[in-house]
Formats: structure tokens, C-alpha cells, sequence
């Protein structure tokens, strides 16, 4: 049944924005009226990453901006005379690729998940201090950052850099081909690691430390700091996409900016889950912290604003395998989701579920999955429920370090494919981090953030309306002593394991 929160064209309120998010497995496409209703249907392009034992991970960029036009042909084709005011783009963060003096790839699009630089990491880490580059960059060394990748660039393809133009995360690509102007936005470059958290621009030092020329990275433009569009590529708009002639075109933003956003989490007041393969808890705050907890990043996201965040390795993932392992089908609905609503009960197995190694809060790459006080009683059922406590509780100690610089958060909203999938999860995660817990029921709601972020500059004073969400879970007080002390054992087991 379609949501009342989607409207068609002829019930529009202009100015329009035309939203697009390039994600891990599709690009996708969505028109948005002042009030942030997405207004008629979606447009998507599916694609797959090019992945490969050695830790490939990478996609083709003209294949993204092939996708990119046929969404915008699609939804321009569909508004008629209907003039479209602004453009946003938001894309998975932590892409690089090199381009040279013409803006013609030399390379493929290296996504997040390339793992190729692991032996630059590794000596990265010998090199400087971790902590001192989290407090000024918000980032740790990470082989999705973009100085190891960049000496690992430098040792395997030496010729690109010294063919290089520029280098650019793969919206910065997509916006140069579309509007002929070289820009990144404030939040993309946040995530290649190698801005200054308190001054918003390129951290010159860790620039140098990376092999690569200053001059050879994009300007950064904040949230309220449009791209101008070059003369031959104005003509091309207005002649393929007439109702783009008088748009507004916004630098690409990140996913995880623009999904927090979308989910209603857009302030100090509320943090942003997402529930998905893996997971994050986010806070946008307007007061930059001059010291950060090690377990958190901090990115920039404008000249006014930044997101704190953790983010965890296994939440959907690890259900999957507990599906799977746990043979959950045999088990039967009913019963799983009575054992996952049931009061929590002490003989529950402590799970530590980095099935994948863990980012945060301790940032083990190597810590595996624990199981603690499995027995030959404990049932399929029970098991799965240690899993979901686990997971509760890795959000659990984000949240507990969160507060430590963002206060004031008194609710949390809640999207992703987990959170519609297994919403018990989301009233474990109320008890856990004794937090209300609202699922978004909306579905996209990066493309939503993305529209919302643009139309906070065209059109500041229009009221938005509030997407579908859920019934707000509340945490159970009777459940506090549970946690609490399942918490602390989850921290002595980490400790004794991994710290």
C-alpha cells in the first residue's frame, strides 16, 4: 500500500529537487517537493562492485555516470513543463580515483572495501600516531582512507601518479563530467581521512605524508555552497534536460551523512542507527568537540557542522549467520521472535559478534566472534537471542561514548533492511542503551536526506513534512540491571581477548 508521505506531481509544492545516491548495489534516483515528499516513483540502475581474493574492490566510474544520466532522463522525462530547482548527489564514501589533466579515469573507482593497501597501513601505523590523528582528522588509519591507499597507488601504479591531474572520490568525478566544475563537498572529503576536522580543509601535512600534490585535490564546498556550472555544460543541460536549465547543482555529500538526515536525526537532540549489513550510530552536532573518545570518528560536514559516529562490522551479516548456522528455518517465526520479545534471561549466551573483525569502539581488525556460557542446553532459539543482545550491546558501548561529547541526544531513529527485517532487535537496543527507539519506516531514506540538505538552501522557510515512522519502543527500566551487568561482562570479555 503506497505511504501517504508520497505525493504525485500534480500535489507538489515547488521548488523541486532532483536527488541521487549512488549506493553499494544501485544507483538511484528520486524527485522531492519543498516539503520533502518524494513525488512520483523511483528510479534505479543496479550494479555490483568487481571484487577479488586480493581485496579488490572497485567499480567502473563511466559505468556510474552512464547510470547517472539514465536516472536523470528517466525522472526529467517524467515532470513534464515542471521546472527542477536544485540537484543533490550523494555517493558511498571513501572512493578514490585519478584522473588526468582532461578528467579522463586512469584508473578504475577504488570503493571503501578495497583492502589492497594493508602492507601500507601497517607501516602508516608505525609512522604516526593514531590518536593524534583522530583528534585532528576525526580518522584513524584505515585501509579505506586515503592515505594508505595513496602510497599503495604510488608502489603498484607509479606511472598513474605521475600522470595524475587529480585525485577525486567518485562523486567529485560524476560532478565534473555533469556540470565541467572540479568540486568535492565537505563531508565526501572528510571520509578520504585527510581534512583537518577544525578547519574544514585539506590537512596539509598529511597530505605531504601521502605522496601526492596539494594542488591535485578538489576545492571543498560546504552544504550551502553550490557548484557554479561551466558554459558548454549549461548548454547541455538545457538541451537534454530543459527542466535542469535553471537547477542548482550541490557538491556530492556522503550516504551516511545524507541517511542520517533522511532518518529525522538532523540535530544534537537525536541519533541516527543504521541497521543494515553492517551498522553506525550517528550524531550531527554544530559544536565541534576538541577531544574526541578513541572509539569514535568525527567528520566535517560543512563549515557548520560535523557527525560523530561508530560503526559496527556485523549487525545484519551477523544475523545472517546465525540464520543460517542456528538452521532458524526449523525453529519456525513464532517461536524465534517469541524467545527474541521474551524477558531476557541470565543462562542467555554472551555473544561478542565480530564476525568480521571490529571498527568500533576498539578498532580490532582481528577480533572473531565469542560465544560465552553456551551449554548442551542452550537451544537454537536462545543462542540467536545472544546474537541480537550482542549486537544491541555493540551499539550499546557507541552510544555510551557518544554521550561522552554529544550529551544531549534524548531519542534515537532507526532505518536500514534490519530494522523492517527483525524489529525485536530494535526493542533489545532500547533496553540496552536505555534509549526510546523509533524504526523509520520510509523507504530510502539517504535519496530523502540528500533532498533535505539541498532544500535547507532553497527553501529554508517551507515546513517539511515528517516521513512514516513506527511506534516508538521504549526501554524497560525492569531490564536495566539485566544489561547493565551483561555490558560489563561484555567489556571484561573483550578486555581479556582483545584489548
Amino acid at each position: 500500500m503506497a505511504s501517504n508521505f508520497d505525493i504525485e506531481l500534480k500535489d507538489a509544492v515547488p521548488p523541486l529537487v532532483l536527488a541521487l545516491d549512488v549506493g553499494s548495489s544501485a544507483s538511484r534516483g528520486m524527485v522531492y517537493d519543498a516539503r520533502g515528499r518524494p513525488v512520483g516513483k523511483r528510479a534505479k540502475v543496479a550494479h555490483t562492485f568487481t571484487t577479488a581474493h586480493d581485496g579488490t574492490s572497485e567499480i567502473d566510474p563511466d559505468q556510474i555516470l552512464d547510470e547517472v544520466r539514465a536516472l536523470v532522463d528517466e525522472l526529467a522525462g517524467a515532470l513534464g513543463d515542471h521546472e527542477v530547482a536544485g540537484v543533490a548527489m550523494d555517493t558511498f564514501a571513501s572512493s578514490l580515483l585519478v584522473v588526468d589533466e582532461h578528467g579522463s579515469p586512469l584508473t578504475p573507482c577504488y570503493t571503501y572495501a578495497d583492502g589492497r593497501c594493508a602492507e601500507q597501513v601497517v607501516q602508516l601505523r608505525e609512522e604516526l600516531s593514531e590518536e593524534n590523528l583522530q583528534q585532528r582528522t576525526g580518522t584513524r588509519v584505515h585501509s579505506s582512507y586515503w592515505p594508505a591507499r595513496l602510497r599503495w597507488l604510488a608502489k603498484t601504479r607509479p606511472e598513474v601518479v605521475r600522470a595524475a591531474g587529480h585525485y577525486l572520490s567518485l562523486g567529485d568525478y560524476l560532478m565534473l563530467r555533469l556540470t565541467g566544475t572540479l568540486a568535492t563537498g565537505t563531508s565526501t572529503a572528510s571520509w578520504t581521512g585527510l581534512v583537518d576536522r577544525h578547519t574544514a580543509d585539506w590537512y596539509p601535512e598529511l597530505v605531504e605524508i601521502s605522496g601526492i600534490d596539494p594542488r591535485r585535490l578538489p576545492p571543498i564546498h560546504h552544504l550551502d555552497q553550490p557548484v557554479p556550472v561551466a558554459e558548454a555544460e549549461q548548454k547541455v543541460i538545457a538541451k537534454r534536460w530543459p527542466m535542469l536549465a535553471q537547477a542548482t547543482w550541490f557538491a556530492p555529500i556522503t550516504d551516511g551523512l545524507a541517511a542520517n538526515v533522511g532518518l529525522g536525526a538532523h540535530d544534537e537532540t537525536a541519533i541516527g542507527a543504521s541497521c543494515a549489513t553492517s551498522g553506525s550510530l550517528r550524531v550531527l552536532v554544530r559544536e565541534m568537540p576538541e577531544t574526541l573518545p578513541t572509539g569514535l570518528w568525527c567528520y566535517r560536514v560543512s563549515h557548520d557542522r560535523a557527525l560523530l559516529g561508530g560503526a559496527l562490522n556485523d549487525v545484519g551479516r551477523a544475523l545472517a549467520w546465525a540464520d543460517v548456522t542456528l538452521a532458524v528455518d526449523q525453529v519456525g517465526a513464532q517461536a524465534l521472535s517469541d524467545a527474541l520479545t521474551a524477558e531476557p534471561h541470565p543462562t542467555t549466551p554472551l555473544v561478542l559478534p565480530f564476525f568480521s573483525g571490529e571498527r568500533s569502539t576498539g578498532w580490532s581488525a582481528d577480533a572473531r566472534a565469542v560465544m560465552v556460557g553456551v551449554t548442551a542446553a542452550s537451544a537454537p532459539a536462545e543462542v540467536y537471542r545472544g546474537v541480537v543482545e550482542g549486537i544491541a550491546l555493540s551499539y550499546a558501548r557507541i552510544a555510551s561514548q557518544l554521550r561522552e561529547v554529544a550529551p544531549q541526544p534524548e531519542k534515537l531513529f532507526a532505518g536500514g533492511g534490519v530494522a523492517a527485517d527483525r524489529p525485536e532487535l530494535m526493542q533489545v537496543m532500547a533496553d540496552a542503551m536505555r534509549t526510546p527507539v523509533t524504526p523509520v519506516t520510509i523507504k530510502r531514506s539517504t535519496l530523502h536526506g540528500t533532498a533535505l540538505l539541498a532544500l535547507e538552501v532553497l527553501a529554508p522557510d517551507v515546513r517539511r513534512a515528517k516521513p512514516d515512522r513506527g511506534e516508538t519502543l521504549m526501554p524497560d527500566y525492569h531490564r536495566r540491571r539485566y544489561y547493565t551487568e551483561r555490558f560489563g561482562r561484555f567489556q571484561r570479555v573483550y578486555e581479556a581477548l582483545f584489548d
